[in-house]
C-alpha cells in the first residue's frame, strides 16, 4: 500500500493549460474515483501520475518519493487503459503472465497465478487463443488480468469498463471491489460514469475544465454538492435548477415572478443577490396544482424506472423531475402542482458557482453567505 500526494500540479500543452494546479492526497489502500466530463483533464491528471505525461508545474510523490523525474516502470503502479494495448502475438495466458516472466518467476508458479487471474475474470476458456479472436469486452479483462497479477501497491484505472456491456461492467465493478479488499492497493480510477464512481468509490474527485470542484464520499458528493456544476453533473436525473433573485423578504424569485419560499431566515441573509436554486428530483413531490405553495407545471413525460419512475415536467421552458415510488396516471400536457422539501432545498451563486446554503445532516442550514 502507497499514500499518493499532489501538489499543485499542472499540465499544458504549448499555451493551454488543461490541467490547473490540483491538489489531493490520497490515503494508504484507498479508492479514489475521478469523475467528469470529456475533456475535463482526469485521464491527464492520471497519466501524470503513471508518468506517461510530463508535468508542467507541481509535484506527485507515491509512497514518500517524488516521482516527477522517474520512468513509469520504477513508480510501482499498474495501469488498466482505455484502449487494451494487449500483445496480438501472444496468447491470453501469455499477456496475462507477462509482467511475471520479464520478472523471472517459475513457470509453475506464473501458471497457478495465471489461472486464478482467469477464473476471477471468467477467461478459463480463452486462455489459448490471441486478442485477435476475442470480443473488445474479454480483451479488456485480458488487460486487466494483466495489472491484476502484478499485485502492485498501486493501480491506476483508465475508465476500463468502457467497452463492457450492461451486465459485464455490473460485474466488473464487483469483482474490480473485491479485488481491492484483497490485495489492499491505493487505487485510482477515471470515469465519466457516475454510477461507476457512486459504487467503487471510497471517495469521489470531481473535475471541470482542469480544476477539481469537490472532493468527497458518494453520500456527500450526491446530497451535498459544493457547487452548481456538481449538482447538476452528479444524480440521474441531475438536480432540479431553477435561476432567480432573491428578494428582500428573503423570498426566491424566478422566472418573471414565480416564487418559492425559503427555510427560517436563510432567505433574508441572501437578499438582494442572485442564485441558483437547486432541489433533488426525491426532494419534490406531486400535489394539486390548486394547493397553497405548489409550483405549477406542465407533465412532459414519465420515466419508468421499474420500481421506481420520474415525472419530467416543464415550466415554460425550465425542466424539473420529480422521484417517486407509487404509481402516477398523467399524460403529457397535464397540469400538475409539486412540492419541494423546503430543508432540501440548495442555493449557489450565479458568479462563482460554489454552494452558498446547502442541508445540514440534522436538516438545520448552513450559510456561506
Amino acid at each position: 500500500m502507497a499514500p499518493i500526494f499532489i501538489r499543485g500540479v499542472k499540465k499544458n500543452y504549448g499555451k493551454n493549460a488543461v490541467v490547473h494546479g490540483v491538489d489531493l492526497e490520497i490515503q494508504s489502500g484507498e479508492f479514489i474515483v475521478i469523475l467528469g466530463p470529456s475533456g475535463c483533464g482526469k485521464s491527464t491528471l492520471l497519466r501524470m501520475v503513471a508518468g506517461l505525461e510530463e508535468i508542467t508545474g507541481g509535484e506527485i510523490a507515491i509512497d514518500g518519493r517524488v516521482v516527477n523525474q522517474l520512468e513509469p516502470r520504477e513508480r510501482g503502479c499498474a495501469m488498466v487503459f482505455q484502449n487494451y494495448a494487449l500483445y496480438p502475438h501472444m496468447s491470453v495466458a501469455e499477456n496475462i503472465g507477462y509482467a511475471l516472466k520479464v520478472a523471472g518467476i517459475p513457470k509453475a508458479e506464473r501458471d497457478l497465478r495465471i489461472a486464478d487471474v482467469a477464473k476471477a475474470l471468467s477467461l478459463e476458456p480463452f486462455l489459448e487463443r490471441r486478442p485477435a479472436a476475442l470480443s473488445g469486452g474479454q480483451r479488456q479483462r485480458v488487460a486487466m488480468g494483466r495489472a491484476m497479477i502484478r499485485e502492485p501497491k498501486v493501480f491506476l484505472f483508465d475508465e476500463p469498463l468502457s467497452n463492457l456491456d450492461a451486465k459485464l461492467r455490473i460485474a466488473m465493478r464487483a469483482e474490480i471491489r473485491r479485488l481491492h479488499r484483497r490485495l489492499g492497493a491505493t487505487s485510482i480510477f477515471v470515469t465519466h460514469d457516475q454510477n461507476e464512481a457512486m459504487t467503487l468509490a471510497d471517495r469521489i474527485v470531481v473535475m471541470n475544465a482542469g480544476n477539481v470542484e469537490q472532493v468527497g464520499t458518494p453520500e456527500e458528493v450526491y446530497h451535498y454538492p459544493a457547487s452548481r456544476f456538481v449538482a447538476g453533473f452528479v444524480g440521474t436525473p441531475a438536480m432540479n435548477l431553477l435561476e432567480g433573485r432573491i428578494n428582500e423578504n428573503g423570498i426566491f424569485i424566478y422566472d418573471e415572478g414565480r416564487t418559492v419560499t425559503l427555510p427560517a431566515e436563510r432567505g433574508k441573509q441572501l437578499a438582494g443577490q442572485r442564485v441558483v436554486l437547486g432541489v433533488r428530483a426525491e426532494a419534490a413531490r406531486l400535489v394539486s396544482p390548486d394547493a397553497p405553495g405548489a409550483l405549477v407545471a406542465t407533465a412532459d413525460f414519465i420515466e419508468e424506472l421499474g420500481a421506481s419512475r420520474v415525472v419530467h415536467a416543464d415550466f415554460d421552458g425550465l425542466p424539473f423531475a420529480v422521484a417517486m415510488t407509487g404509481s402516477v396516471s398523467l399524460k403529457t400536457g397535464d397540469r400538475i402542482g409539486i412540492a419541494i422539501d423546503q430543508d432540501s432545498i440548495h442555493l449557489y451563486s450565479t458568479e462563482t458557482g460554489k454552494v452558498l446554503v446547502a442541508p445540514a445532516r440534522n436538516n438545520a442550514m448552513t450559510v456561506n453567505a
